[in-house]
């Protein structure tokens, strides 16, 4: 797992470099599915920037922040990590989560903010930079 983290971030990293965005034909970088809680635990301690999208497949308010967060994935080095709620009821519990969505960074390998709620795209942008 790790070495697909490092995979992910070093694609990312070159896509940045050379200007490649879906705009101009390229592959962006996407969110991240985790689908076990010893994934989840791996890519939140691995000392990089990690947002995490805590979502709901019957949320609303989820799929409109589908593409915003898609964005932050393609144009950040960050990670954007999804974990459905309803597959995942203990992680959720775990992790406080009572709405969705719930996005939590983690930088460090610490969290060190929670958004609940719709957010836009500049706001999730200027977070993930802060700590970038």
């Amino acid at each position: 797992m790790t070495d697909e983290l490092s995979e992910i971030r070093e694609r990312k990293r070159e896509s940045l470099v050379n200007g490649e965005s879906e705009a101009n034909g390229k592959t962006a970088e996407q969110p991240v599915l985790v689908e076990s809680e010893s994934q989840f635990e791996e890519l939140t301690e691995t000392g990089g920037v990690v947002l995490v999208d805590f979502y709901a497949d019957w949320c609303g308010p989820c799929k409109i922040l589908e593409p915003v967060l898609e964005t932050v994935a393609a144009r950040t080095d960050a990670v954007v990590a999804k974990v459905n709620i309803d597959q995942h009821q203990p992680l959720a519990q775990r992790h406080g989560v009572r709405g969705v969505p719930t996005l939590q960074l983690y930088a460090s390998g610490e969290p060190v903010e929670r958004l609940v709620g719709m957010q836009d795209e500049a706001t999730l942008m200027n977070l993930v930079e802060q700590f970038a």
